[in-house]
């Protein structure tokens, strides 16, 4: 069993079973030629089961045969231009290869002395992250699992901010827009925070936070002897890709003492565009940020990071342990990220955005968001112009939410039946992905487009598929209720 380690009396065996590897990933790649596959949990779970994990195949590129049977033959391909669903992005080959790389090395980011370069290497990016968001000098911030945890994180140091007692916790307040994350909600349930904690403030006809109604919430806070423990912006919005109004609610802070975080975890590309970086004028106040460089970095999941203007404020998460990283090592000023993170053993995620500005640079991926975001806003007016179909909003980034309407007048439980059927329908056959959600009660779709490669001739061809399909079940109920 020894010669399945990779050392370097394999380094061979591990160059030929790895290209080996690659070799079917681009084949497959090459030949995909819509999405899905269309099958579904039944058809694909039996076969899954069946296979006796106790009994080896003894054979990498055996074992490599069945996977095409068992996963890449049914996986759900983000990289093709029909992929319009969740934001999940088509990813660059640098990130790849450094993905290769990282997990061969397998540094665990820890302790310097399991990871020594790749320690400097976040933490150099994550100083060009912060520089540019405009956090200041005093600024540092650490890698990340996603923006769940970034979040989490960020209101982690938040609630130790507020400084007050455990048995006081009830009295701590989230104000997040009624579009923000939900992960806004997990993490004051985490934080041990009261079942009243998040305070969810109204958006304007654009998604955006109304800063009127953040400006009363706090107030109401003050008179009721709550305490605002964070105000939470998003600046894009998981449904919309609405940016909330960052330099208005800067203000509002300031004046309320209140850490003001700013989930950017998808309009974060907006750092490295070329045309839009005004988008997120104001982000530059935060006392903490999320990015997610795998969604608007096109880079692979996971890589994600959590930065603060006070790199101080990082103590609440820190502990010592003699084993791994004793209080003596920061008198000796060894750089140990564990210091600074949720986590403990830790992928050397930092790498994939390290080859990724190395080879292709910042305005490269920037490019790439930005063509996304002009495909929306083109994507936009063939949905104002299309009749079949009810736009909800102008998109600022690159996620437009619609759904179909019938000509004749029908229910609205009829339509909302007939856009959950069309979606539905539409992922079954395989040949194109969109993502749903509810407006105002409603059941309408989503494109999340974060594919240069999509056209508007494939959003055209999309919605007509999903119009045929929406079409295709009020004809079928009409012809029932008949």
């Amino acid at each position: 069993m020894r010669s399945h380690l990779l050392n370097r009396t394999t380094a061979e065996d591990y160059r030929r079973s790895v290209t080996a590897g690659v070799e079917q990933v681009a084949a497959r790649f090459a030949s995909v030629e819509r999405p899905f596959s269309g099958m579904d949990a039944d058809g694909l779970g039996p076969v899954i089961d069946a296979i006796d994990l106790d009994r080896p195949l003894g054979d990498t590129a055996a074992a490599l045969d069945e996977l095409g049977e068992v996963y890449l033959r049914d996986a759900v391909y983000f990289h093709h231009p029909r992929y319009l669903a969740h934001l999940n992005c088509p990813v660059v080959i640098p990130a790849v290869v450094g993905e290769a790389v990282l997990s061969a090395v397998n540094s665990s980011l820890d302790t310097w002395d399991q990871s020594a370069g790749g320690t400097l290497i976040e933490r150099r990016l994550i100083d060009w992250t912060a520089d540019r968001i405009g956090l200041g000098p005093a600024a540092d911030g650490v890698f990340t699992s996603g923006g769940t945890q970034s979040n989490l994180h960020a209101l982690l140091l938040a609630r130790e901010e507020a400084k007050l007692r455990p048995e006081e916790f009830g009295r701590l307040r989230i104000l997040t827009s009624e579009c923000s994350h939900f992960s806004v909600q997990k993490s004051a349930k985490i934080l041990g925070l009261g079942p009243d904690a998040v305070v969810s403030v109204p958006v304007d006809r654009e998604k955006r936070m109304q800063t009127v109604a953040l400006a009363a919430a706090l107030e109401r806070c003050a008179a009721e002897g709550a305490v605002p423990m964070a105000v939470v912006a998003t600046a894009g919005t998981t449904d919309f890709g609405s940016i909330d109004p960052l330099p208005e609610i800067a203000a509002l802070c300031d004046r309320h003492a209140t850490w003001m975080h700013v989930d950017a975890a998808y309009g974060c590309g907006l750092l490295a565009s070329p045309t839009r970086r005004e988008l997120l004028d104001g982000i530059e106040r935060a006392d903490s940020v999320t990015v997610d460089y795998h969604k608007s970095f096109f880079q692979p999941v996971s890589s994600s990071a959590v930065l603060v203007r006070d790199r101080s404020t990082l103590r609440h998460a820190t502990y010592h342990a003699e084993y791994l990283n004793p209080e003596r090592t920061v008198r000796e000023s060894i750089p140990n990220q564990v210091d600074k993170s949720l986590q403990t053993t830790r992928r050397f995620d930092a790498l994939k955005l390290w080859m990724t500005l190395r080879t292709m640079g910042a305005d490269g991926v920037g490019q790439l968001f930005d063509e996304v975001c002009d495909l929306a806003a083109e994507g936009w007016r063939l949905l104002a112009a299309d009749p079949r179909y009810d736009v909800v909003v102008e998109p600022r980034l690159s996620t437009l939410v619609f759904r179909y309407v019938p000509d004749r007048v029908r229910t609205s439980a009829d339509v909302d039946r007939a856009n959950l059927y069309a979606r539905k329908a539409l992922f079954a056959s395989g040949e194109a992905v969109v993502a749903g959600t509810k407006v105002g009660g409603g059941q309408y779709l989503k494109f999340t487009l974060l594919n240069p490669e999509t056209t508007t001739a494939d959003i055209a061809a999309v919605l007509d598929l999903i119009a045929g399909h929406a079409e295709q079940y009020l004809g079928e109920s009409l012809d029932r209720a008949c």
